[in-house]
């Protein structure tokens, strides 16, 4: 099944931490996010990658043309360094299609640029390449299987620090609670979509405006709640505390460690 990997925008919020690394390039470890995300999908066999590029397509194409296997696994170097062996691969058997997809281009526009790269394909998978999460991908695409319906959002609980207002027309704040008690979900990304996504999509919109409104009149948009790990980079203050769990060895976006330590 392929996967379509949202990867153009310019990230603003995370322009304090670099004005010239692209967010889903940004180092987490020894790799940068967009890695852990693709890790993901292939550890659960899915290896066929789009990734829709637009702001500084180049740094990622760059990435993969120089991509290093020694850097993320064992490997025995030997004859004065004239051999090496790995131990272990990641990318090997990934298959990634690099698409320009606009500079300026919204989320919608980037889907609708690469629906070419999409003919043949009954059942499709997207992303944005700032989240991650431990969900066990078979059971939300059991769950989508189950159901008669276009496309699959996962969502989650809010993760910040905020409270709910609302006021009435005199200006006066008729309620105010924490956010993170209150009965709200957000799209936690992890689309799953079928072909026909595309007779809901128009040039020039964006995918969770007019499509999805179209998709919900037609009871064709369906969630998946998860309350287990997620999370989504869009501070410094985000990269700081992924680094911290990952130093600490406790990364739970890392699903494939279950196996490895068998």
């Amino acid at each position: 099944m392929k996967v379509v990997l949202f990867c153009g925008g310019m990230g603003m919020r995370l322009r304090d931490y670099s004005e010239t690394i692209p967010k889903p390039l940004v180092p987490i470890g020894n790799r940068p996010l967009i890695w852990y995300l693709m890790k993901y999908y292939a550890y659960y066999g899915h290896k066929d990658f789009i990734l829709c590029l637009g702001y500084r397509a180049e740094s990622f194409k760059e990435y993969f043309l120089k991509y290093n296997e020694c850097h993320s696994n064992d490997f025995i170097l030997s004859e004065g360094g004239r051999k090496v062996d790995l131990l272990n691969t990641d990318i090997h058997d990934w298959r990634i299609t690099f698409a320009d997809t606009g500079l300026n281009s919204n989320v919608g526009q980037r889907l609708k640029a690469v629906e070419k790269h999409l003919q043949g394909e009954k059942v499709f998978l997207a992303n944005y390449t700032d989240v991650l999460t431990d969900l066990p991908l078979p059971r939300m695409l059991d769950c989508f299987r189950q159901r008669d319906a276009t496309a699959q959002v996962m969502v989650v609980k809010p993760h910040i620090t905020s409270h709910f207002t609302t006021v009435n027309d005199r200006g006066h704040v008729t309620r105010i609670a924490d956010i993170n008690q209150m009965d709200l979900l957000i799209n936690g990304g992890f689309l799953i979509f079928k072909q026909d996504i595309f007779k809901y999509l128009k040039p020039g919109e964006e995918l969770v405006c007019e499509p999805f409104q179209r998709l919900i009149k037609q009871k064709q948009l369906c969630a998946y709640p998860y309350d287990g790990f997620w999370t989504c980079l869009d501070t410094y203050k985000d990269k700081q505390q992924l680094d911290a769990l990952y130093d600490q060895g406790r990364a739970p976006w890392e699903v494939w460690r279950s196996d490895e330590s068998l």
